[in-house]
């Protein structure tokens, strides 16, 4: 039987209805390491859920007895999005830190939701207003600080408003995408052609994709001397494009194409 490639697998785990955060993270994760072992990582996350019976033993076994916490020395690491490295490491971003806390919360019968507040990715035990900056180890933040961590991580004066509408809970496909969009400001600024091409490859699996996820994807490929593959999967998208964006298709298309000459 042939090899799933890690995208083919990733489209399989999140074409489900409700699909699984962790084997979905896991499976994002396999496109830097497609000879990831899941089980064993699922492994860890039910070890790590053993013995925790609250919220605040919860973040006593994650952040005190087993070291999770925030890069902040080298907060673009790409391993800071992929969780197996979260797992080994012990070093993650908010979000792959957040996966981790709602998953061995889930699996210890405490249920922790993400909040995907912009700028700064919190939890807080499902249903509540307790939330938890699971970067600055799990520690319980005020409304005060969350806004203090909005205005501070996206630069918003006064005049944008903070409230609820900043702090709702965030489904795992949404939690997918944001994990995506960080690998692929990473890797692009990084100029790593070939990780792009599978962060990109992902995210048009997932929902609200936009041209620009498209024009960059065939990009990607040109950045790889795959002209021809990368005018392909743009002219490809023309049928069902509007005319605006099935003529920037095709002049990027003919962008690609005009390498061959």
């Amino acid at each position: 039987m042939g090899r799933v490639n890690p995208v083919q697998r990733f489209g399989r785990v999140v074409a489900v209805p409700d699909p699984p955060l962790d084997r979905a993270a896991l499976a994002l994760a396999a496109g830097a390491d497609p000879t990831l072992d899941a089980d064993r990582w699922l492994r860890e996350l039910d070890r790590l859920a053993v013995g925790v019976t609250s919220v605040d033993a919860l973040r006593q076994r994650l952040f005190v007895e087993e070291g999770f916490g925030g890069n902040s020395g080298d907060y673009t690491d790409p391993r800071n999005s992929l969780l197996h490295h979260v797992l080994a490491r012990r070093l993650g971003i908010p979000i792959t830190l957040a996966v981790v806390t709602m998953e061995v919360g889930r699996r210890a019968g405490v249920p922790m939701e993400g909040v995907g507040m912009p700028g700064h990715f919190l939890v807080r035990p499902t249903g509540t207003s307790r939330y938890l900056d699971v970067f600055a180890g799990g520690a319980e933040i005020s409304g005060a600080r969350c806004e203090e961590l909005f205005r501070g991580a996206t630069g918003a004066g006064p005049e944008v408003p903070f409230g609820p509408h900043l702090l709702t809970a965030t489904p795992t496909r949404a939690i997918l995408v944001r994990m995506l969009e960080n690998l692929r400001a990473v890797y692009g600024a990084r100029r790593r052609a070939a990780d792009l091409e599978w962060v990109l490859r992902m995210r048009l699996l997932l929902p609200g994709v936009r041209l620009a996820d498209v024009l960059e994807l065939g990009e990607a490929l040109g950045d790889q001397g795959r002209w021809l593959e990368g005018a392909k999967l743009l002219e490809d998208r023309v049928p069902s494009a509007s005319a605006a964006h099935a003529e920037r298709l095709r002049t990027a298309a003919k962008s690609l194409k005009a390498h061959l000459n």
